[in-house]
């Protein structure tokens, strides 16, 4: 199987790059387009979008045209599928995966794809694996770490910050988004290669897991 994993920042890019060896064998190849933020989804589906602008949600419906119109030529021995990984944010989740269905559903010919959809942020899968960070930061408070309720809507990284960086979230964010860009890719890197893949308390990275495992005809 071959993935085309897309997902909305360079800090997503290397969490998985890292961590989808971990989950499925070397017999599979992938690859993980990182854009530039989330965006939204276009009303407009037959729209025209400036190519160009590496906004993830605002080129979902081109791209997944395009992943369609290009698995449907792969030979009949070639199974290919589209994963979008992004952030839920402040979003309901059911309206948000039932708008994306309706992305893919308008597709003709349709990719095999699936949405995995971190709760509320990718950092929820970090925290999904305590021993992981605490291996990787091991000043990290674990008082803030405990406190922390798998895949809660309560300001992930801002969490992750008050556990691991010092002076917490509020330090952090005095610093301006692209330092909190810098440090969430720094994260990716040093927790990232800790984590067990198999021992996660995050029911979102649970479905990703299992998720990938599927389409890769791999057991559990």
């Amino acid at each position: 199987m071959h993935f085309e994993i897309l997902v909305e920042d360079q800090s997503g890019k290397k969490a998985l790059d890292i961590l989808i060896p971990k989950i499925i064998s070397a017999d599979h190849t992938y690859n993980v387009h990182s854009y530039k933020g989330i965006g939204r989804l276009p009303k407009n589906l037959g729209a025209n979008d400036n190519a160009n602008k590496r906004i993830l949600l605002d080129q979902l419906p081109r791209l997944l045209r395009g992943y369609g119109k290009a698995f449907a030529n792969y030979p009949d021995d070639y199974s290919a599928a589209v994963i979008l990984v992004c952030d839920l944010d402040d979003k309901c989740l059911r309206a948000f995966r039932e708008e994306l269905i309706g992305i893919l559903e308008a597709c003709n010919p349709q990719p095999k794809t699936r949405f995995c959809i971190a709760i509320e942020e990718g950092e929820a899968w970090f925290l999904g694996d305590i021993p992981a960070i605490k291996a990787a930061y091991p000043s990290a408070k674990s008082t803030v770490l405990h406190k922390y309720v798998n895949d809660s809507i309560c300001g992930t990284w801002e969490c992750l910050a008050d556990a691991v960086y010092p002076g917490g979230a509020s330090a952090l964010a005095s610093k301006g988004w692209q330092a909190v860009g810098v440090e969430k890719s720094q994260w990716a890197e040093k927790i990232s290669p800790q984590m067990n893949v198999s021992n996660n308390a995050s029911p979102s990275f649970i479905y990703f897991r299992r998720k990938l495992l599927e389409l890769a005809g791999e057991n559990d």
